[in-house]
């Protein structure tokens, strides 16, 4: 591994003047208006249905421009020739930039006809007309746009953030020759893994705000927006509570109207449902030049972005595949500066230079052939340290693998248990479904998109929260890459969930400091004990038996500063982001009876036999990077 490049802070001074221009929502549709003619059309595929499509084109037929499409099922209003958006393409620079801006409503969605597939599955041998996907209605519209559209320069780029990602994605696949550049941002890749599901368990609040608002049938296309649910009250964790099983939450407050609830709680394994609807293992013979996009606080598909790069760097190894993170939560790489996140900061404009200096001149370059430098591989922001890093593979080359095992005292350290140890070689807690831990100290129904870098000291004061960390660091140490956590554990239950957080606490003192105390959440994840051998096949825990839990908490670059410490924090229950987990088998998790759900004992063991452990992979410290680049 080499060090590509170092994008100082500095570099963020230049950019503000190509940014300049960016006026508020209604200049920027009078803007659209006065430099783009709208027009409407029903675009046809190749099994006869008909796609809702709206084109923008530039006023000024002095030259060619390259078409920027994106494909939604969130509607591509407003509809009507005559009115105009507030936005169009990734940012306000692409507008002035000049570009033919192509949106379109996807099969079975709003204004298009045909039937609507939750994360389509993609059919690989397309032998007959009826064999369509998103690979093929992409391929069709852009087979349309190259014959019907004006003042084109034969090439195309698509872009989309989060199911418009996936659409972005999946478009790419068997990817038509005009087709140049391709950034699938907080793109789905498994929906087994990714946004509604984490290892088997299931993020209900989050899967209940998004059904509600997207999920509901439509008798015949429509310009028609949602209407929002309206929630009976602001405290999440006492409705969702209440409502007892993930069943009744239907029966309570959905009342049969979201299919696809119904779909998921009939599928809690990884069966053919789930497979069929991974996207990742199809990602061949894509676009020339892409480029994945993602922030380190996604709490929605920041699986799907790590996975579709590297499936992409697997099976297309002659491709540009560049990877973006930044300290965003999702999408917010395009809607806001990116400075800060809860009570968090960043140092900088992080979205607004993301926008300025690496989105658009990706886009300039493959689609204008602008004399610009190639992006590089990786563009990564260090958490910590506040600082751009490059490199030219991810994870890096140069990671050195190091471990930190439990020990007695809630301490956390590289050296592995003492096999001559005596005592208790493992701390218990007792988990009760009916008092589960919050996820968040917030009120609310929702997901909210700080909880990721939350402080976690209200969860490390509960019984039910093991809590482990290292001495204060000596130097600054810098993790990079995906964490694994292998866990030893036992219940008096026959199953049970394991969550695991990587936290960063700041010193205590001095008192004046900024956020003294803090224990930011780094990563999390959780993982659904029952699918520990096969996700396909869950199978109980045997009461009082030591079994090991292993799984990936995804990747980080994330700066300890000299004086902090690293925590662990291990608990059962995360409410309500995740559902409960009765710890009582059963064979659908998701129908459990009121009497399934018991407390249950769990144990973490760290015995020599059985040491308890988080991987990571460590870098060699560079200099922090300061507000002068030097």
């Amino acid at each position: 591994m080499r060090w590509v490049r170092l994008l100082t802070l500095g570099t963020v001074l230049w950019f503000g003047s190509r940014t300049a221009w960016a006026q508020e929502p209604s200049q920027l549709e009078s803007y659209i208006r006065l430099h783009y003619t709208k027009n409407e059309q029903m675009v046809p595929m190749r099994d006869g249905v008909k796609l809702f499509t709206s084109i923008f084109v530039p006023r000024d037929t002095t030259k060619t421009y390259p078409i920027l499409m994106k494909r939604t099922p969130y509607n591509v209003g407003p509809y009507g020739e005559d009115k105009y958006p507030a936005k169009l393409g990734p940012s306000e620079l692409f507008v002035k930039a000049g570009y033919i801006f192509v949106n379109q409503d996807v099969r079975g969605r709003f204004a298009s006809e045909g039937e609507f597939l939750q994360v389509t599955p993609h059919v690989p041998f397309k032998s007959k007309a009826s064999d369509v996907d998103e690979s093929s209605d992409t391929y069709d519209t852009i087979e349309w746009m190259l014959k019907n559209i004006p003042q084109h320069n034969g090439r195309v780029g698509m872009y989309g953030i989060s199911y418009p990602g996936f659409y972005a994605a999946a478009g790419m696949i068997d990817a038509h020759p005009a087709l140049k550049a391709v950034s699938p941002q907080a793109p789905v890749g498994d929906w087994y893994f990714d946004d509604f599901l984490h290892h088997g368990s299931f993020f209900l609040a989050h899967a209940f705000r998004w059904l509600t608002s997207n999920a509901t049938e439509r008798p015949k296309p429509t310009t028609e927006p949602v209407k929002p649910y309206v929630y009976p009250t602001p405290d999440g964790y006492k409705l969702f509570l209440e409502a007892g099983s993930v069943e009744n939450i239907d029966k309570q407050y959905l009342k049969g109207s979201i299919p696809f609830w119904k779909e998921m709680m009939e599928h809690p394994n990884r069966d053919e449902f789930w497979q069929k609807r991974a996207l990742i293992p199809h990602l061949k013979n894509v676009a020339p030049a892409v480029m994945v996009v993602t922030g380190w606080y996604d709490a929605e598909d920041l699986y799907g972005s790590f996975k579709t790069y590297q499936a992409i760097e697997k099976l297309n190894p002659k491709v540009k595949n560049v990877l973006v993170v930044g300290p965003w939560h999702h999408g917010g790489w395009a809607s806001v500066d990116g400075d800060k996140l809860g009570p968090v900061t960043f140092g900088s404009k992080t979205a607004a230079f993301y926008r300025a200096e690496i989105e658009l001149p990706f886009f300039e370059k493959y689609l204008k052939d602008k004399d610009l430098p190639a992006p590089a591989e990786a563009i990564v922001f260090e958490t910590g340290s506040n600082a751009w890093r490059t490199f030219d593979h991810w994870p890096p080359a140069r990671t050195e693998l190091k471990k930190l095992y439990l020990q007695p005292g809630g301490k956390l350290a590289a050296n592995a248990p003492d096999a001559k140890a005596s005592g208790d070689l493992f701390d218990e807690f007792v988990s009760d479904p009916a008092k589960p831990v919050p996820y968040s100290e917030t009120i609310t129904p929702k997901m909210t998109i700080e909880y990721m870098v939350d402080d976690q000291r209200f969860a490390s004061r509960r019984p039910d929260v093991l809590t482990y960390q290292t001495d204060p660091f000596e130097e600054d140490t810098v993790l990079a890459g995906p964490l694994e956590a292998d866990l030893w554990v036992s219940t008096t239950g026959t199953d049970a969930d394991w969550v695991v957080k990587l936290i960063d606490v700041r010193p205590d003192s001095p008192e004046t400091t900024p956020l003294a105390g803090y224990q930011m959440l780094i990563r999390s994840e959780v993982f659904r004990g029952r699918f520990r051998n096969d996700y396909a096949k869950p199978e109980p825990f045997q009461p009082g038996v030591p079994t090991r839990v292993r799984f990936e908490l995804l990747d980080v670059l994330h700066r300890f500063q000299k004086g902090h410490r690293l925590m662990v924090q291990i608990q059962s229950t995360w409410f309500p982001l995740v559902d409960r987990n009765p710890q009582t088998f059963v064979p659908n998790i998701y129908f459990a009876k009121p009497e399934d759900f018991k407390r249950a004992t769990h144990r973490v063991f760290r015995s020599a036999e059985h040491p308890t452990s988080l991987s990571f992979g460590t870098l060699p410290v560079l200099k922090p990077v300061h507000s002068t680049g030097k």
